[in-house]
């Protein structure tokens, strides 16, 4: 502890605080309950700060840099305004398990309840929205606070966290005390190691198992590179399909040759048939989110399952399952092959033979086949040839909310963890951009690409000013299809075709926008100009805004219609407009 002729302010402490946690970057916009911090993050080199043009986008900008690198996303804004604009990035950080931490600046203590300008209750609007939040009313416990809200933020399942700072308390003087173990919280402890007689029943499980399947999810990326490489060392020993949810893309390779796709919804046939037919499932990390199992009592029906999963909350809460194992996916990954391998355990060969062999043939369905075109660019021929000409790149890709998305994770294969950042629980239009401009950060050298829509990239669009300002060579890669493609499609299928406001008048001109922001701008509408153009967005080194004209009205498929079980999908070629409107039920409603 410094001494008391060695006191500093609280504004002071924050900086410390940061840099003691290891923090390089943060994400903020200033305003006047954090100007002491402001004041103090101008008089040191240590820590960049990267001024967004909105304080949703430093959100959305501290979520891409912590899911590109594993560590915490940092944001820093200011009272009222500046706290709630930041709502739903910290509710989208919630949902798919994103490390952050926010500094919110509040009036001082004295103005607290009497409505004083920019006054809000931050910790009672964000309480739903984070994993915990925090009040600073005195300076002697905001170096405590601080370090105990970095190590909520990562441990267990990662989450956002809110420390709400009163003005008075960053002038204020105090002593600050250095991070220590010694002061953890000693009634938050996450349970790291798994039960091992857990384990060694799902072991036996997994050996006795005649139609298995792995089900991964966004757990197994934020454990950390190495419970990637287990999970392939567990798929690899096993010689057991895997399928994952959007949140888990990249864990297992989509070139390895155990790899069915994405489950769920929009999810592949080969994928949902043998979730639905197989007789284990093995859920590593992921929480049987709506939006994968489709209809409950027809999900997985003749199956046992196993989920590993770090919260507790998440066992049982959804399905029911027959070995629950609570840990972090690392280690219970390293203990299942650790115990697979002393065991000799061998499966079932015979029957797996005989699952591949029924996998096989729905995989000969092609379930994301489409109808090329020569005149029109048909938008999952545009994500396979930006696949295809940035595959051998240090590539990122993150995403908006919509089609563009789906057709993303259907067509864009991701090899390694951390290369795709995007909205899952949440949903969140506008997250793709400056989600980019925070992976760039992070990835200076890197090739970061926005997969965008048309009408998500309007709502953050003023980021590219930040990327202008800091030279960060974002591309923003835009399936224009002049539709909320997603809205669109559903209203077509739901509500009679009748495209209640779905459809964009007055779209922008995206390569004049581009300049104005002293971006590059890129259009092309035709599919034999497409590679050229993508090659020249590459090269650019500054930020692009590339306008790719799609066949407007497109429909993702396969898809799971509301109310249907995963053997009940539709495939593209049955998914004439009278066959969707007979296979979706009068529960139909209820899927957007």
């Amino acid at each position: 502890m410094t001494g008391s002729n060695t006191q500093i302010t609280g504004a002071e402490m924050v900086i410390r605080a940061l840099k003691d946690n290891g923090v390089k970057d943060i994400f903020g916009y200033p305003g006047g309950a954090v100007l002491p911090i402001y004041d103090e993050l101008y008089q040191q080199d240590d820590i960049v700060h990267i001024l967004v043009r909105h304080e949703q986008g430093a959100g959305h900008a501290a979520e891409g840099y912590a899911r590109s690198t594993n560590r915490v996303g940092v944001a820093l804004v200011t009272s009222g305004p500046g706290a709630t604009n930041i709502v739903t990035a910290l509710q989208d950080a919630l949902m798919d398990s994103i490390p952050m931490v926010c500094i919110t600046g509040q009036v001082p203590t004295s103005l607290i309840g009497s409505d004083a300008f920019q006054e809000c209750d931050t910790v009672g609007i964000t309480r739903p929205c984070t994993k915990h939040n925090w009040l600073v009313r005195d300076v002697r416990d905001l170096p405590r606070v601080l370090h105990e809200a970095f190590r909520i933020a990562q441990t267990g399942r990662p989450g956002p966290v809110v420390v709400d700072i009163p003005k008075d308390v960053q002038f204020a003087l105090g002593d600050y005390v250095p991070p220590s173990p010694i002061n953890e919280q000693k009634s938050y402890q996450p349970k790291v190691h798994g039960d091992l007689d857990a384990i060694r029943a799902a072991v036996e499980m997994m050996k006795n198992a005649r139609k298995p399947i792995i089900y991964s999810g966004g757990g197994v990326i934020n454990a950390g590179p190495e419970a990637s490489h287990l999970l392939r060392e567990l798929v690899q020993l096993t010689g057991f399909p895997i399928t994952s949810t959007l949140m888990g893309l990249g864990a297992y390779p989509a070139s390895g040759e155990n790899w069915l796709g994405m489950l769920g919804m929009h999810g592949t046939y080969e994928a949902n048939m043998t979730m639905h037919d197989c007789d284990l499932m093995v859920c590593i990390g992921a929480r049987f989110d709506d939006r994968i199992t489709g209809r409950l009592d027809g999900f997985s029906p003749h199956s046992k399952k196993i989920h590993i999963d770090i919260d507790p909350s998440s066992i049982n809460k959804i399905v029911h399952v027959d070995v629950p194992i609570v840990g972090d996916v690392g280690h219970v990954l390293e203990d299942m092959v650790r115990l697979w391998r002393a065991s000799s355990a061998k499966v079932e060969s015979k029957a797996l033979a005989q699952w591949w062999s029924q996998i096989n043939g729905w995989r000969s369905r092609n379930s994301l086949a489409y109808t090329p075109n020569k005149d029109v660019i048909m938008p999952q021929y545009a994500i396979q040839r930006l696949y295809e000409l940035t595959k051998d790149r240090d590539t990122y890709i993150t995403t908006e909310v919509g089609q563009h998305q789906m057709w993303a994770a259907q067509f864009y294969g991701f090899e390694a963890p951390n290369r795709w950042m995007t909205s899952g629980g949440l949903g969140t239009m506008g997250y793709g951009l400056p989600a980019a401009l925070g992976v760039q950060i992070a990835h200076p050298d890197s090739l970061v690409i926005d997969i965008a829509g048309d009408a998500s990239v309007q709502m953050t669009i003023q980021e590219m000013s930040t990327a202008v300002q800091y030279e960060a060579p974002i591309k923003i890669f835009i399936l224009n299809n002049q539709h909320m493609g997603m809205v669109r499609q559903w209203q077509q299928l739901l509500h009679g075709n009748r495209l209640s406001h779905s459809y964009t008048e007055a779209m922008p001109d995206f390569v004049k926008l581009a300049e104005a922001y002293g971006c590059v701008g890129i259009r092309t509408n035709k599919p034999g100009d497409l590679d050229d153009a993508i090659k020249e967005m590459i090269n650019v080194d500054k930020p692009v805004l590339f306008d790719c004209r799609v066949a407007d009205l497109a429909n993702c498929f396969p898809m799971i219609p509301s109310g249907k079980a995963h053997n009940e999908m539709l495939l593209p070629d049955e998914a004439t407009d009278e066959v969707v409107a007979n296979a979706i039920d009068s529960k139909g409603k209820a899927l957007v």
